[in-house]
């Protein structure tokens, strides 16, 4: 069947076009597009329906996307206001702006989760072998421009994924340099969710509070002037041009480490672990060599259990989109 699907995000959304059996998808057609250049989604699917052709878009079957928020269930379907992008999106105005009667909306990384099926070998990074129970849970955590975080459960013969706002559950430091960096967020924000660290702007909010110093300053305004200030830091500490983005780069990989492990024992993902997102990818090498692994494993009597889990890195930035197209097949 024909099928409408995206990935809607705070910096970027993907749409396509496609056409999904029970486990496969045809691309017919594919737009990027900037979020925050438009006001509503739908006028970006009006655009991107208007240069995938009449012909292509033609007769389709139903709509689903992944949007980065906590959906709600309304007498007329459901809506969203999405957490890092100032839109409202609801189904029923989708349904008759697009006349498409099956219209959906899962959390973006509902659609991960989902589209993890669908990954072969080739889009994965291995961090850690463990031994992967078939069906067991599986977890999915990811840092981009917010934390996304799901489980997925077997459910008949697929995983079902289980939306969460896991993202915003509070920071817990594990050492007394994330202890000042804890209190440090709290003068700023009060409550510290493991978003204000494990993203984007998270990442920026450790290099400041490493550039504390007014000798830094400097140093940090450059960075926070950066077209886009994590990557700037980023790409610092992979030139080992920065001993603080250094620093910033290994805090941020013990957190994400941590949490992961977090996640891992709360939902017993001896399916394995996921780490998605935009940043991970970007890192890998990073992460093979920081201490995110100690810090995933690093989980007292319990550490056993997490070492036996498996940890991959999603190489695939369009799993998103797989993983919306297939639910759309599924209505």
């Amino acid at each position: 069947m024909r099928v409408l699907a995206g990935d809607i995000g705070g910096t970027k959304t993907l749409l396509e076009v496609a056409d999904v059996g029970v486990s496969a998808r045809r691309v017919l057609a594919q737009g990027h597009y900037p979020s925050t250049e438009y006001d509503g989604l739908l006028p970006m699917i009006r655009e991107f329906l208007g240069t995938a052709g009449a012909g292509t878009a033609a007769s389709l079957h139903s709509a689903c996307f992944g949007v980065a928020g906590p959906i709600v269930d309304v007498s007329t379907g459901q809506c969203a206001r999405l957490t890092n992008l100032p839109w409202e999106v609801d189904t029923a105005v989708l349904a008759h702006g697009l006349g498409i009667t099956r219209v959906r909306l899962i959390n973006d990384f509902q659609a991960v989760g989902y589209g993890i099926e669908a990954l072969g070998s080739g889009d994965l990074a291995v961090l850690q072998e463990g031994s992967e129970i078939a069906q067991a849970p599986r977890a999915v955590i990811g840092a981009g421009t917010g934390l996304g975080v799901g489980i997925l459960v077997w459910q008949h013969d697929h995983y079902e994924a289980i939306p969460t706002e896991g993202g915003h559950a509070d920071f817990a430091p594990t050492n007394g340099p994330q202890l000042d960096l804890l209190r440090s967020l709290m003068d700023r924000f009060g409550r510290v969710s493991c978003e204000r660290l494990l993203s984007g702007p998270g990442l920026v909010n450790i290099y400041s509070f490493l550039c504390a110093g007014a000798a830094e300053a400097a140093r940090l305004q450059a960075v926070i002037e950066a077209q886009d200030p994590a990557a700037a830091i980023a790409r610092a500490a992979q030139e080992q041009r920065d001993a603080l983005a250094v620093r910033a780069m290994d805090m941020f990989a013990e957190i994400y480490g941590a949490q992961a492990g977090n996640l891992a024992l709360t939902c017993l993902a001896r399916g394995g672990v996921y780490i998605a997102g935009g940043i991970a990818p970007k890192i890998i090498d990073m992460l093979k060599t920081s201490g995110f692994l100690r810090a995933f494993n690093d989980k007292g009597r319990m550490s056993a259990v997490t070492a036996a889990m498996p940890v991959r890195v999603v190489m695939n930035p369009g799993v998103g989109i797989i993983g919306a197209a297939l639910a759309a097949g599924r209505l």
